[in-house]
C-alpha cells in the first residue's frame, strides 16, 4: 500500500523548570513514537489529556523541531528542514485546531482568512481567489454572505467549519484534526464529524484525528493508536481495539465510555495511578 507518512522513533522533550538556582528538568511530551499512515487512510490517535498527542501532531508539522527520530512525509525524510525548506510543502501539510475563536484572526473577515493561504503560496490572481473562497464556503455549507462577517459572528460549529475551509484550501494530501470536536456541543459534533468524512473521501485526505474520546476516534478511523505518557502503547484496526484491547490501558479507556442504556455494565479496571519512572528525568 502507498505509505504517505512514517514516524520513526520520534522524541520531542522540553526542559522546563530552568534557571539560576536550578538545574531544569526534561519533560518527555513524545518518547520514541512510531508509526506509518497509509494514503488516503483515517489514523484515530487517543489517550487522556496530557499524554502527548497534541505535542506529537505539531511535531509532525514541524510546528515543534523534534528532539530525536525521523519524520518521512511521502519518500521524504524532512526531520531537519528549516522554516524555508518547509514552506512549500505546508500547503500538502494542514491541521485543524482545537478552538477555531483562537486560530482564526478576530480582525480578519472569513473572506480574508479564506483567501490568505492562496496569497501566502503565490496561487492565482485576485479574481480567482475570489471565486476559490466562496467554493470552500459552500464546501463546508457556508453560506456566501459569511465572506464579509468575522469569526465572533459565528457560532462555535461554524467557526470550526471556517477552520476546516482554511485548512482544505490548498488540497493538503495530509491533515491533522487535533481535537476538533471537543470543544463543540454534542450535536454539532455530529455535524462537524460527517462534513470531515465527506470531505476526507472526496479529496482523499490522509487524516490524522486527534481525540481524548473513544467512540469519536471509533466512528472516524480506519486504524487507532493508543498513546500513554508519550508512548504508543497499542496500535491496530478500529475493531481490534475497540473488541480485543491487549493494553491495560486501553482496556482502561474503553472502560469509561459512559453507559448509554441502564442495563449495560462496563467494568471498571484500574489505571496505574504513578507517572512512569520514565516520563520525567532530572
Amino acid at each position: 500500500m502507498d505509505e504517505i507518512l512514517r514516524i520513526d522513533n520520534l522524541k520531542q522533550h522540553f526542559v522546563s523548570g530552568k534557571g539560576i538556582f536550578k538545574k531544569g528538568y526534561s519533560i518527555k511530551a513524545v518518547d520514541g513514537v512510531s508509526f506509518s499512515l497509509v494514503r488516503g487512510e483515517t489514523l484515530g490517535l487517543v489517550g487522556e489529556s496530557g499524554c502527548g498527542k497534541s505535542t506529537l501532531g505539531r511535531s509532525i508539522l514541524k510546528l515543534f523541531e523534534p528532539t530525536d527520530g525521523s519524520i518521512i512525509f511521502e519518500g521524504q525524510d524532512i526531520t531537519g528542514f528549516s522554516p524555508r525548506q518547509m514552506r512549500p510543502l505546508r500547503k500538502d501539510m494542514q491541521i485543524v485546531f482545537q478552538d477555531p475563536l483562537e486560530s482564526l484572526n478576530q480582525r480578519h473577515t472569513v473572506g480574508m482568512i479564506l483567501e490568505e493561504p492562496f496569497i501566502i503560496h503565490k496561487i492565482g490572481h485576485a479574481a480567482e481567489r475570489k471565486k476559490w473562497v466562496l467554493e470552500l464556503l459552500e464546501k463546508v455549507d457556508l453560506p456566501a454572505a459569511a465572506v464579509n462577517r468575522y469569526p465572533h459572528e459565528f457560532s462555535g460549529g461554524q467557526r470550526q467549519r471556517i477552520g476546516i475551509a482554511r485548512a482544505i484550501a490548498l488540497k493538503p494530501k495530509l491533515l491533522i484534526c487535533d481535537e476538533p470536536v471537543s470543544a463543540l456541543d454534542v450535536s454539532v459534533q455530529a455535524q462537524i464529524l460527517n462534513l470531515l468524512l465527506s470531505l476526507q473521501q472526496e479529496m482523499a485526505l490522509s487524516v490524522i484525528f486527534i481525540s481524548h474520546d473513544l467512540s469519536v476516534v471509533k466512528h472516524v478511523s480506519d486504524r487507532v493508536a493508543v498513546m500513554y505518557y508519550g508512548k504508543i502503547v497499542e496500535i491496530g484496526t478500529a475493531e481490534q481495539i475497540y473488541l480485543s484491547p491487549q493494553a491495560q490501558y486501553t482496556q482502561t479507556l474503553l472502560s469509561a465510555i459512559p453507559i448509554t442504556h441502564p442495563r449495560q455494565r462496563c467494568e471498571i479496571i484500574s489505571a496505574a495511578s504513578k507517572t512512569p519512572s520514565n516520563s520525567v528525568s532530572k
